[in-house]
């Protein structure tokens, strides 16, 4: 080959490459089209009108067991739920439905992060009582929280931190369906780079502020802090903040303040100051960080529990994964039911049931067991043994 064909074979090759990148960047802006569209959409489905639980005749409660150490302190949670609510169970107020499929050995086999027969399921249920669920790493297939965040539209995960030594009494309020996770599974890639997407809608955002700012006026609360990283994330957060702002307009008598999440994560760990702490408001990952942060200064992920609320469903689950590691060490017995002990609690008020709410509240501060996931303690049946008795 000449020095002429030489030349003329690399212009080729190079004009090929450049198409290709070209072809690229077309699929991937089709894509991104698609995922506007589809969350323009989604805004206009956001309203919906909210259950109120004192006027319904029948609750369904649906069960459902999770993955790894799931069925162990969901058999415990169950136990308590039924002692709880026995004359509710009997008169048929109340209806337990366990909810079969949501595995991770059936979501795999099927490919769906919740298979189409299971979401029927829940959605014949107002509030679900949930394990811990497996995410595959990797892949395509999202995690089975945000599948049915997404589809029950709960968008308001709470998670409440209490210290009563320290004087502490946290809510988080963390936006549920939107920030990295709305598409966190739906990125593009192109030769040598990855692009995820972020989403902050002026609804999802209005309405979680919302119920931060009601959840404050409601509990005597006086201070609502906003977190983000506006400073960074300038259209995005800096959106979350001004509309935040915005709805605290309607409350002049909670004192609002605002914090970047690398110094409020500081903040927290900071026992000068933490106390002072009441009502925080922050987006999606911002939320999923900072609450386990918190969880952990509380006692461990172990000890808090989780509500995901919207207008017409709920979902409450403990705040921890599915601990594999716990049954490879054959220790899958002592693992900790307080978690989703504490969240069945959230879920006894939800549901208009303050009294067994308060009575599972006190059992829990008051119970003698230690369950830590150590052979050296109580097993999880033991620690739901005791629990019982002081019921």
């Amino acid at each position: 080959m000449n020095s002429i064909e030489k030349a003329l074979n690399d212009l080729q090759n190079a004009v090929k490459d450049e198409l290709g990148v070209q072809a690229q960047i077309l699929s991937a802006v089709d894509s991104f089209r698609v995922l506007l569209k589809e969350q323009l959409e989604r805004i206009e489905k956001m309203s919906a009108e909210k259950v109120d639980f004192t006027k319904k005749e029948v609750v369904t409660i649906g069960l459902i067991d999770g993955d790894g150490i799931g069925p162990i302190i969901m058999a415990q949670a169950k136990r308590v739920l039924e002692k709880l609510l026995q004359e509710d169970i009997a008169s048929g107020k109340v209806v337990l439905k366990k909810i079969e499929g949501l595995t991770i050995e059936n979501r795999l086999a099927l490919n769906k992060s919740v298979p189409e027969d299971v979401l029927a399921q829940i959605k014949t249920c107002d509030v679900l009582l949930k394990g811990p669920t497996t995410t595959p790493m990797g892949g395509k297939m999202e995690s089975a929280n945000v599948t049915l965040r997404r589809e029950l539209d709960l968008y308001a995960n709470t998670r409440p931190v209490t210290i009563p030594e320290e004087g502490i009494d946290w809510m988080f309020f963390r936006e549920n369906t939107e920030g990295e996770y709305v598409l966190g599974s739906r990125g593009v890639e192109l030769p040598g780079m990855a692009v995820d997407f972020k989403v902050t809608t002026d609804a999802g955002t209005r309405r979680i502020a919302r119920a931060a700012f009601d959840y404050a006026r409601q509990n005597g609360k006086t201070r609502v802090s906003i977190v983000t990283k506006a400073n960074i994330m300038k259209k995005t957060d800096g959106k979350f903040t001004a509309i935040a702002h915005e709805v605290a307009a309607d409350y002049p008598e909670i004192t609002v303040d605002d914090w970047y999440i690398d110094i409020m994560t500081a903040n927290l760990v900071n026992t000068a100051i933490r106390n002072q702490f009441q009502v925080v408001l922050l987006p999606n990952l911002y939320g999923d960080i900072i609450t386990d942060e918190a969880a952990q200064i509380q006692g461990g992920v172990g000890t808090a529990g989780s509500a995901n609320i919207g207008d017409k469903f709920a979902m409450f689950e403990a705040i921890h994964g599915s601990a594999p590691r716990l049954l490879e060490l054959g220790l899958g017995d002592y693992a900790s039911p307080q978690s989703i002990l504490k969240a069945e609690a959230m879920l006894l008020r939800h549901i208009c049931r303050p009294a067994q709410a308060e009575r599972l509240e006190k059992a829990l501060e008051s119970c003698p067991v230690t369950v830590t996931g150590d052979p050296a303690n109580a097993t999880c049946s033991a620690y739901a043994d005791a629990l019982m008795e002081m019921l």
